[in-house]
């Protein structure tokens, strides 16, 4: 199994839990891939910290791995111009070059998670979903769903880009990361990358919900928790933001306590990031 994660060294920590959560619920052979870059004020994802990583996974099975890849040079070249000033971070839209990078453009499928997805179950089921004549696989955006629409008014389409199963060879055939690169370096959007690749997958497959739960709480079938920005309407309007690794929050705010064996590992092992 391939999965990828993309970001600078701020989401070393969450990585750290994605991590132990699936090798909990996962005993295949995993393959676990860091796109990183250095980037003005960016600092990348550091050595030391994938090499601790895959020291950890290896403890589980000898054949897992976890390889950091510097992806600078291609994120230099090929400038999202039009949404460098976005909420989010140059590193965060990475996902949109993997098509240029060998070691992920030369796999038949990889599954993409953010930092902040928390693993609660078997991932079998997802990943070796039929992908035939499809490029990506996800799950609706819990509020884009209800705005965005690409195949009629009322046909709801509208992936969520934290969870994202890449058939490689179908979206290199079909220069899905191509479009979806030329539209972030030539249009400011909401939620660039996101935007970027909903706008151009024109091959997708709809996942159920329990693939990506963006809501604050998980449900009883929940296998991928997405710690995604909630709006919260009462008493006041505010955007809430919790991340799995911030543990009084994960508990005061969340009063979430099925993570508290993760994040016990966690906190023994995140100093050595």
């Amino acid at each position: 199994m391939n999965i990828l994660y993309c970001g600078d060294r701020g989401i070393q920590c969450g990585v750290l839990v994605s991590i132990l959560s699936i090798l909990k619920h996962n005993k295949g052979v995993l393959n676990f891939y860091i796109l990183t870059i250095n980037y003005e004020d960016t600092v990348a994802f550091t050595e030391k910290a994938a090499k601790f990583l895959d020291e950890l996974v290896k403890k589980t099975n000898a054949k897992n791995s976890v390889k950091l890849i510097d992806a600078s040079e291609v994120f230099v070249q090929n400038l999202p111009k039009k949404n460098m000033g976005s909420y989010f971070t140059p590193a965060s839209m990475l996902r949109l070059y993997i098509d240029k990078v060998p070691e992920i453009a030369g796999l038949d499928r990889v599954l993409y998670l953010d930092y902040d997805v928390v693993c609660r179950g078997d991932l079998t089921e997802f990943y070796d979903t039929d992908m035939t004549g499809v490029e990506a696989a996800g799950v609706l955006d819990i509020y884009g769903r209800r705005f965005y629409h690409y195949h009629g008014l009322f046909v709801q389409d509208y992936m969520n880009s934290g969870v994202m199963l890449f058939n490689m060879p179908e979206c290199i055939e079909t220069e899905m990361f191509e479009r979806a690169a030329d539209l972030c370096a030539k249009r400011w959007m909401m939620l660039a990358d996101q935007a970027a690749l909903n706008k151009s997958i024109s091959k997708r497959k709809l996942m159920p919900r329990k693939f990506n739960e963006q809501e604050e709480r998980p449900r009883g079938d929940t296998v991928l928790h997405h710690f995604s920005n909630n709006f919260k309407f009462w008493p006041y309007f505010r955007v809430q933001k919790v991340k799995p690794f911030e543990i009084d929050k994960i508990h005061n705010v969340l009063k979430i306590t099925e993570y508290d064996d993760i994040l016990d590992e966690y906190s023994k092992l995140k100093d050595e990031l």
